[in-house]
């Protein structure tokens, strides 16, 4: 079972929680449109996860079992806490390549594509990365640590930088110059001129302090977050990609073959360029979407947790034509909020019969992919599924035409 399934639990209260103080301390940090974005964000990169996580694992233990220098202990305590500081220390250089060079950024781009900051900012997680982070972290293969504490360590590292994502908690003094604290990753969010390409360490921040990408959060410039060229759209799945097709077109109209290439690898500004300047006239990119089409989306995404957990628990134990149908339904789910969260054309006829035909698949099923649920459970959840729709066929109300009176005719 993914330990990750075990954290949904905490991620999801820890939300309300946050979104609840917000509400009374901070003001305006949420944006349900943003949330439930930066939520489908996370599940679909647990969704790829579940696919490629032998990228990232299985070569890092096939080349520990067959190529590494020394042989390291899991029964050591050093060896633990070394491991954490290499792997902090990998990833803080991971991090940085992922602002240097466009094919990293083009799966990085993901994270900081969101114009708000809390706590679903930390789950709004790119689902090819596992592409290309791995090789920077082979080299702890090499030195001898054993997969299961490489593994652990990772999963520290990650759960670690979940926290750092709020508005809610202040300067912490002493702790600001050892670790990665709110106040310092609210800086790398940051799309400020200060801000760009700082305080990359994940667990740690004196990585930055000695390799010069640290600054300091001012108290007198507030932080503008996301990113310089907004994706301007709660579609994930183009999120994810649009970068990639940016990048592909630039280099398609290179001149020349290496040049055509370079373009992969160079900084996601160009060759000795500088990031665009930052609108002074900014705006958060909002939904068209009526409240209505939001609380369907909302309530969308409620029912999508439960799936989604069990599918990130178990997917690693389906068969393969299991797996990816379940990723085909939790995939289209995604989408299909997405649509009406943006609005888009014919959104609800798609909702429609994408509920329906989920909600049909659910009720026949008795074994929902390894899950044995009884009837009454399937019919409740079906239940819930299509009556859903009723807020969808909720039409906005047009604004009203003047009356024009007979002596102004």
């Amino acid at each position: 079972m993914s330990p990750i399934a075990y954290a949904i639990p905490i991620f999801m209260a820890s939300i309300v929680l946050e979104y609840f103080l917000a509400r009374r301390r901070a003001g305006d940090i949420y944006d349900t449109a943003d949330a439930i974005t930066s939520l489908n964000f996370g599940v679909l990169s647990q969704i790829a996860g579940a696919f490629f996580f032998i990228i990232n694992f299985g070569i890092y233990s096939l080349l520990w079992e067959h190529g590494r220098f020394f042989t390291l202990s899991t029964e050591d305590w050093w060896v633990w806490v070394f491991a954490l500081l290499f792997y902090d220390f990998c990833y803080y250089w991971a991090h940085r390549a992922g602002h240097e060079v466009n094919l990293l950024w083009a799966a990085h781009q993901v994270h900081h594509s969101s114009e708000y900051y809390n706590l679903t900012t930390a789950l709004r997680q790119t689902a090819t990365g596992a592409f290309t982070s791995w090789p920077f972290y082979l080299v702890m293969a090499l030195s001898g640590i054993p997969p299961l504490v490489f593994g652990v360590v990772a999963l520290i590292d990650l759960l670690y930088q979940y926290w750092v994502h709020t508005t809610l908690v202040p300067k912490l003094g002493v702790l600001d110059r050892i670790l990665v604290t709110p106040s310092n990753h609210r800086v790398h969010h940051g799309q400020n001129d200060y801000c760009i390409d700082r305080n990359y360490g994940g667990i740690f921040i004196f990585w930055d302090r000695l390799f010069g990408s640290f600054a300091e959060e001012r108290d007198d410039e507030p932080v503008v977050y996301g990113i310089r060229s907004p994706l301007a759209s709660f579609n994930p799945i183009w999120g994810n990609l649009n970068v990639y097709r940016d990048i592909w077109r630039k280099s398609q109209s290179a001149a020349g073959l290496a040049r055509a290439l370079a373009v992969w690898f160079e900084p996601p500004a160009g060759r000795g360029g500088k990031p665009a300047p930052l609108d002074p006239a900014f705006e958060r990119h909002q939904s068209v979407a009526s409240p209505a089409s939001r609380r369907y989306a909302l309530l969308q995404y409620a029912l999508l947790v439960i799936p989604a957990t069990h599918f990130i628990a178990y997917a690693r134990v389906l068969e393969l034509a299991d797996r990816l149908g379940y990723a085909l339904i939790l995939v289209l789910w995604i989408w299909g909020v997405s649509r009406v969260l943006d609005d888009r054309r014919h959104h609800r006829g798609f909702e429609l019969l994408r509920v329906s035909a989920t909600a049909l698949l659910l009720i026949s099923s008795t074994d929902w992919f390894g899950l044995a649920l009884a009837l009454e459970w399937r019919l409740m959840f079906a239940a819930l599924l299509l009556g859903s729709l009723t807020l969808l066929a909720q039409r906005p109300q047009r604004p009203q035409r003047p009356a024009i009176h007979a002596d102004k005719a």
